[in-house]
């Protein structure tokens, strides 16, 4: 068997991963969307993102939420 294995992980062949080049950004919570979806501002727009993985303690308009590839990952301290 030539090659890398099924179950081995993607390798790098170009200056930049396609799967690790998008960076974690703060953005603040405009409003709930409903579905684990919402409204967020980026500072340059709005977008809507994931907010399934955030406790929703901390989800509430005004509050700032690291996201990475659209999906909220945590709530800066």
């Amino acid at each position: 068997m030539t090659g890398p294995r099924p179950d081995s992980p993607p390798q790098c062949l170009d200056d930049v991963c396609v799967t690790c080049s998008d960076t974690a950004v703060i953005v603040r919570l405009v409003r709930l969307l409903g579905d684990d979806l919402a409204l967020v501002d980026t500072g340059s727009g709005h977008e809507e993102i994931s907010v399934a993985l955030v406790d929703p303690a901390c989800l509430r308009p005004g509050a700032e939420l690291l996201v990475h590839a659209k999906e909220a990952i945590g709530v800066p301290r």
